[in-house]
């Protein structure tokens, strides 16, 4: 039987795979302390934990019509990002699949009233919300599976959990013990073009607004308590701010480990800081003792069952 033993929000920014000295450039002398949290989350974590594989809930990857999960034996090549190329330019990267476990998530869409497509086409695109990370936390563990799932973006807070109760029931029956990284933000507005640049430091005075910064400040402190249940009640407050992704990163990672039902306690790793506007940080979520919750059942939804009906198939109305 499969667990989940360990899981986390984690920052991808572009700045982490900056040279240094550019690093200290761009904030006043000083490194960025995500690009240090994440060298002791490499260490403390990643290189100690008994795993097989790391899922990466990929804010960055917007599929439209069904979630997507990965499903290639291996991924390698060299990565050129699209938005930021100047920056992060032919990175190369190189890590096995877990094909089996794709599957097996997919199998649980009907299940939980979704839809999930394993992609196993070799040109399928990669971002740098799950290069990046893996740079710091994959790179060099040949034996370590790695699979990311997009967000997407017709779907809403439920639909993202329901991807998470998939995910979860999946582990739970597969034989896998998986790590989760939510790769993304908190807060996410950039300053304008011609204003950016004033706000490149990581300072908390550069996040786009002061109210911003005091939710996600807010945020952060519901996780090192392990209030998961505050965060996600008041989900609608916190779009105000237009997380990253309308969160669904870290909502997906709730999904899979019981949403309210968690208690984990949340452990940061380097400061949370500004990168243009936005909110960054890492906070980690170890196994608790008896483990995670299990993940939700998802309550039959009419509308799913006449949208996936064979046509001319009898179904009752919702109500």
């Amino acid at each position: 039987m499969g667990e989940v033993v360990g899981a986390g929000l984690v920052a991808h920014v572009p700045t982490i795979v900056l040279p240094e000295e550019i690093r200290r450039e761009l904030n006043g002398g000083e490194d960025s302390t995500l690009v240090s949290g994440l060298h002791q989350l490499r260490a403390e974590v990643f290189d100690t934990l008994d795993y097989d594989t790391v899922v990466v809930l990929d804010s960055h990857w917007a599929t439209t019509v069904e979630w997507v999960v990965t499903a290639q034996d291996r991924r390698s090549g060299l990565f050129t990002s699209e938005e930021l190329p100047r920056g992060m330019q032919r990175r190369p990267y190189d890590f096995a699949g877990d094909p089996e476990l794709a599957h097996l998530i997919a199998s649980k869409a009907t299940e939980h009233s979704t839809w999930i497509t394993p992609i196993d086409d070799n040109h399928l695109p990669i971002f740098y919300a799950t290069t990046n990370v893996w740079e710091f936390l994959g790179q060099g563990l040949p034996d370590k599976r790695w699979i990311s799932i997009g967000v997407c973006q017709t779907g809403d807070a439920e639909d993202a959990l329901r991807l998470g109760r998939a995910l979860g029931t999946a582990i739970a029956e597969s034989d896998r013990k998986v790590l989760l990284i939510a790769s993304g933000a908190l807060s996410h507005t950039f300053w304008p073009l011609r204003q950016l640049r004033d706000h490149e430091g990581a300072g908390h005075d550069h996040i786009f607004t002061a109210e911003a910064l005091a939710a996600d400040l807010e945020r952060i402190e519901w996780m090192k308590e392990g209030d998961h249940r505050r965060i996600l009640d008041t989900l609608p407050e916190f779009y105000r701010f237009k997380p990253e992704a309308r969160f669904q990163h870290y909502l997906m990672m709730m999904g899979a480990i019981g949403e309210q039902d968690c208690t984990a306690r949340g452990r940061q790793y380097g400061e949370y800081e500004n990168s243009i506007g936005t909110g960054q940080v890492h906070v980690w979520f170890d196994r608790p003792d008896g483990g995670f919750p299990a993940a939700r059942t998802t309550p039959t939804d009419p509308d799913f069952v006449r949208q996936t009906a064979a046509p001319g198939t009898d179904v009752p109305a919702a109500g």
